[in-house]
């Protein structure tokens, strides 16, 4: 079974000053029930227009959206998620961050790690979250967590 692309791209258009040429996407659904987010970011998925400039708590929301409609997109929901990895620029930009990703994350329980890194893909970026999701089998249905 080849595995299902979620929102192709290719970086050409993405980071055109990057001068970049690889063809990536947002979500890969492998086996039909494992879900790998790109990491996200204060990005509107439609426009590509940063948001929360500056605002580590909003950009970190807008991560969270981004993960959560790609998950949609992907057959999977909020509930499913496994693992988030946390890239921050500034560690004291922690608390304000997973506050923000607390909110999406409540009574879902995945693992998350965190790590401080000297910078992103563009400067005004603050903060970058991935997930991994997997998608029960219809009988383990009973088993799940969340809203």
């Amino acid at each position: 079974m080849a595995h299902t692309r979620i929102r192709p791209f290719n970086t050409r258009e993405t980071y055109p000053e990057q001068k970049l040429d690889n063809d990536l996407c947002q979500a890969v659904v492998a086996r039909g029930t494992m879900v790998f987010v790109r990491g996200q970011i204060g990005q509107d998925l439609e426009t590509s227009a940063s948001v929360g400039i500056g605002d580590p708590a909003a950009q970190a929301h807008q991560a969270m959206r981004n993960i959560r409609l790609l998950l949609e997109e992907s057959g999977a929901r909020m509930e499913h998620l496994c693992r988030l990895v946390v890239y921050l620029t500034d560690i004291r930009h922690r608390e304000a961050v997973y506050r923000a990703m607390g909110e999406y994350v409540k009574g879902v329980h995945p693992v998350s790690t965190g790590l401080v890194v000297s910078a992103l893909a563009r400067p005004e970026w603050l903060v970058e979250i991935e997930a991994t999701a997997v998608i029960p089998d219809a009988e383990d249905g009973a088993t799940r967590a969340g809203p």
